[in-house]
C-alpha cells in the first residue's frame, strides 16, 4: 500500500525524543503521548483514533506481540518502555485491515520492529539532563561459534518537572544469539526489564486556575506503579528452491501494579478514588509461515500460508486503595485465553504493471474467566470470524505507482467483558456481555511517486469502520459499549533527500470521525442532570468521537553523516479534537519542537545535545473532559455529608477539562564511545 513504509534503526535514532515509545512517531500520522508516569504504556493516536494504550495498533518486537489482551488497565495495552533504541534494526509500518498475516489489534495499523544481530564495535554511552534524567548504556557483540552474541544493558532515572517527582528507577537488558541471515538463519533472544515510578496523573483545569494546584502538581501524590517483563524468543528462517519458510516461538512473563486516581473524590468523598490494577501474566505463542513460488496460467505467483497461535494465562485484580493501601476489593479474576489464526494470500503478477494480492484470514478465540468474588461473572466464551483481503498495485508509470486496498478485520474485546453479567460494584445491576470479537472494515486508495528527483511522496485516502468501539473499563471493572463508528480521511507523506547529508520529511493527515446512529442512553443521562449545569454540560448526546484528532502533522530535517557535525530539528502537531460526544469540550492544539546538535569523531567518540520542547510550549500531552469531584467543588457539599443533589449529579461530578501538560524545555547531553 502507499501508506507502507520501512524505517531504519539509524533514522529512528536520529530523532530527538523524550522516551522510547516516541520513536513510533516516525510513522506518518501517528502521535505518541504519555499522561501519567514514565513506566506506563504510552497513548497512541492514528487515523482519527484514540488508540488508548494500543487497541487497534498491533505492535511486535522481533515478531513477539507487545499488545496485551484482557489487560488490567486496557485492552491491547502496549508498553514499549523496555525497548532499547540502540538495538532496533528496522521498523516496518502497515496501515489498514488489508493484510492477511495481520491479526488482532491491527485494523488501524501495525508496527513491526526488528532487532539488530550484532554491532561492528562496542558502545558505551552516558546521558545526563534536566529534571534528574540519567541514562547509562552498554552494548557489544562477540563471535560465538558460527554466529554472534549481542549483549546490551541500560539503567536510567528521571524525576521530571513534577511537584511530586517521578523517581523513575529503570533497568533493562538484552542478550541475543544469531547466525546466518534474515532469510537463512536462526536467532534466540532473552530480555529482562524492571521499572518503578511515581506518577502525576491528569489534573482538572479548575484546580490549576484556582491556584489549588500548580500546572505540574498532583492531586494524589501517591499514584504510581511498578512493572517487570521477562521474555525469551527464538526464530528460524530458511529459503529453498520452492520458496521460503519461517517460524518463531516466544514466552513472556510480565507483571504490572498500577495506582491511579482520575476522579479524585467522586466515589469516596473522604479517602478519595485511588484504585489499584494488578496484571500478572504468562504469554506464549508460536507462528509459522510458508511461501511458495509458482504460476497461475503461466503467470508468476507467490502464495503464503500461515498459522499463528497464542495463549495467555492471566491473574487480574482491581481494588480500591488509599495511598496505595488496600481499602476494598472490586473484582479479581483468573483468565485463560487462547487464539488461533489461519491465513493464506496469493500474489499474481498479471503484467509488468499490474499485480493483485488476494487473501483470507480466519481467527478463532476462546477464553475462560473465573471470577473469584462473583461466580455469576465467570464463564467460558469463544468466537470465530473470517476476513477477506484484497490489494492491487498498478505501475510504475513514470516512477509512479497506484494502490488499492480493501478488507475486513477484527479486534478482540476483554474476555471479562464477554462473561460479565453483573456490575462488580452493584451486583443488582445487570449487564449485557460484550462480544469477544468485533468486526472492522476498511478501504484505501493511494499513490506513491518519485517523479521529482530525490523526492518520495505518497498520498492515501482511507475509510475505516467498526461495528462497535466496545471498551472494557479497567478502572471500574465493567464494559462500556459505544455505537458503530466511521472514519475517513487522507495522509500525505513527503521525504526529500537532495544530498546524502540532508534528509527532509513533511507529513499531514486529516480525518473525519463520527459515531453512527443515536445514543438514547446518553440522552437519558443528560436529562437526569437537568438543573445542574456544571454536571450537565458535555453530557448531551452527539455523534462526535471523543479524542479523535482531526489533524496530525509533522516535519523535520536531519543534517550530517556518520562523522563530523550533525543536527536535527523536528516539529509535531496534534490538532484540536472533541472531548465529548456533543463537542461541548474541545482540546487545544499541541505543537512541540525538539532539536539536536552534535559531533561525531573518526575514532568513534560522539557528543550530542538534545533540546526537548525547544520553544517551551505551554501545551498539553493530552486533554480529556469528564466528570470528577474535588472537595472545593460546590456539588461536593451538595452530595456529602448530607446528599441534597440528585444521585445522577453526585455520580457524575463536575464536567471539566482534565489535562497532563507537556514537560517544559529540557536539555540532555549524551557522550558515547565506540571501542
Amino acid at each position: 500500500m502507499a501508506s507502507q513504509i520501512t524505517v531504519s534503526g539509524e533514522k529512528l535514532r536520529a530523532r530527538p525524543v523524550a522516551r522510547p515509545g516516541e520513536l513510533l512517531e516516525a510513522v506518518p500520522g501517528l502521535i505518541v503521548t504519555q499522561h501519567s508516569g514514565e513506566g506506563k504504556a504510552n497513548q497512541y493516536f492514528l487515523r482519527g483514533y484514540n488508540l488508548d494504550h494500543g487497541t487497534d495498533l498491533a505492535i511486535t518486537v522481533d515478531d513477539v506481540p507487545v499488545n496485551m489482551r484482557t489487560h488490567a488497565h486496557g485492552q491491547g495495552y502496549a508498553d514499549l518502555n523496555w525497548l532499547i533504541p540502540e538495538t532496533i534494526g528496522t521498523m516496518e509500518v502497515r496501515k489498514g485491515p488489508y493484510f492477511a498475516d495481520e491479526g488482532d489489534f491491527s485494523s488501524v495499523g501495525s508496527v513491526h520492529i526488528g532487532l539488530i544481530d550484532r554491532t561492528t564495535k562496542g558502545l558505551a554511552q552516558m546521558t545526563a539532563g534536566s529534571f534528574g534524567y540519567r541514562r547509562f548504556l552498554g552494548m557489544d557483540s562477540v563471535s560465538l561459534g558460527d554466529g554472534s552474541l549481542l549483549i546490551a544493558g541500560e539503567a536510567g532515572t528521571y524525576n521530571g518537572p513534577w511537584d511530586n517527582p517521578d523517581d523513575v528507577r529503570k533497568l533493562n537488558g538484552l542478550v541475543r544469539y544469531s547466525q546466518g541471515t534474515a532469510t537463512d538463519g536462526v536467532s534466540v533472544t532473552g530480555m529482562a526489564y524492571a521499572n518503578k515510578w511515581n506518577s502525576t496523573d491528569q489534573v482538572p483545569q479548575r484546580a490549576i486556575k484556582s491556584g489549588m494546584l500548580d500546572r505540574f502538581g498532583a492531586e494524589d501524590p501517591s499514584d504510581g506503579g511498578n512493572t517487570n517483563r521477562f521474555a525469551l524468543s527464538a526464530s528460524v528462517a530458511q529459503s529453498d528452491d520452492r520458496g521460503f519458510w519461517k517460524a518463531n516461538a516466544y514466552v513472556v512473563k510480565s507483571e504490572l501494579d498500577l495506582f491511579n486516581n482520575f476522579t479524585y473524590f467522586l466515589k469516596d468523598p473522604v479517602l478519595g478514588d485511588q484504585f489499584h490494577q494488578h496484571d500478572d501474566r504468562l504469554m506464549a505463542g508460536a507462528n509459522v509461515a510458508r511461501t511458495l513460488n509458482g504460476s497461475l496460467a503461466g503467470l508468476p505467483m507467490e502464495t503464503t500460508f500461515g498459522v499463528q497461535s497464542r495463549y495467555d494465562a492471566i491473574d487480574l485484580a482491581l481494588t480500591d486503595t488509599f495511598q496505595r493501601g488496600l481499602l476494598s476489593n472490586v473484582r479479581s479474576d483468573k483468565v485463560s485465553e487462547g487464539s488461533l489464526g489461519l491465513y493464506a494470500q496469493s500474489t499474481v503478477h498479471w503484467t509488468d504493471w499490474l499485480r493483485t494480492i488476494v487473501g483470507w484470514r480466519g481467527d478463532y478465540s476462546a477464553a475462560g474467566v473465573t471470577s473469584l468474588f462473583n461466580t455469576n461473572n465467570s464463564g467460558h466464551v469463544d468466537a470465530a470470524i473470517g476476513s477477506p483481503k484484497f490489494r492491487m498495485v498498478l505501475g510504475p508509470f513514470n516512477k509512479t505507482e497506484f494502490f488499492v486496498g480493501a478488507g475486513y478485520g477484527m479486534h478482540s474485546n476483554d474476555a471479562r467483558g464477554a462473561t460479565t453479567t453483573e456490575d462488580p460494584v452493584d451486583p443488582a445491576t445487570k449487564l449485557t456481555p460484550a462480544p469477544l470479537l468485533v468486526r472492522t472494515k476498511g478501504a484505501e486508495v493511494g499513490l506513491r511517486s518519485r517523479i521529482i528527483p530525490d523526492l518520495d511522496t505518497s498520498l492515501s485516502v482511507f475509510l475505516l469502520g467498526q461495528d462497535s468501539e466496545i471498551v472494557f473499563n479497567g478502572d471500574a471493572g465493567d464494559t462500556s459499549a459505544s455505537r458503530p463508528s466511521r472514519r475517513y480521511g487522507f495522509e500525505w507523506t513527503n521525504h526529500y533527500r537532495p544530498k546524502p547529508w540532508i534528509d527532509i520529511e513533511a507529513d499531514v493527515a486529516m480525518t473525519h470521525a463520527r459515531f453512527l446512529g443515536s445514543d438514547s442512553d446518553q440522552a437519558a443521562v443528560y436529562a437526569s442532570l437537568a438543573g445542574y449545569p456544571d454536571a450537565q454540560i458535555g453530557n448531551a448526546p452527539g455523534n462526535y468521537i471523543p479524542n479523535a484528532p482531526a489533524m496530525v502533522a509533522s516535519a523535520g530535517i536531519t543534517l550530517g553523516e556518520r562523522t563530523g557535525w550533525f543536527g536535527a530539528l523536528r516539529w509535531r502537531y496534534l490538532g484540536s479534537s472533541p472531548l465529548t460526544e456533543d463537542n461541548a469540550f474541545r482540546s487545544q492544539p499541541t505543537s512541540v519542537v525538539n532539536a539536536r546538535l552534535g559531533y561525531g569523531a573518526d575514532n568513534g567518540w560522539r557528543i550530542q545535545l538534545d533540546v526537548l520542547n525547544l520553544f517551551n510550549a505551554r501545551a498539553n500531552q493530552i486533554t480529556y473532559a469528564y466528570g470528577s469531584l474535588l472537595k472545593t467543588d460546590t456539588p461536593y457539599n451538595l452530595c456529602y455529608p448530607i446528599q441534597t443533589a440528585p444521585t445522577a449529579v453526585c455520580r457524575n461530578g463536575v464536567m471539566d477539562y482534565v489535562l497532563h501538560p507537556v514537560e517544559p524545555l529540557a536539555v540532555r547531553l549524551t557522550v558515547s564511545g565506540r571501542f
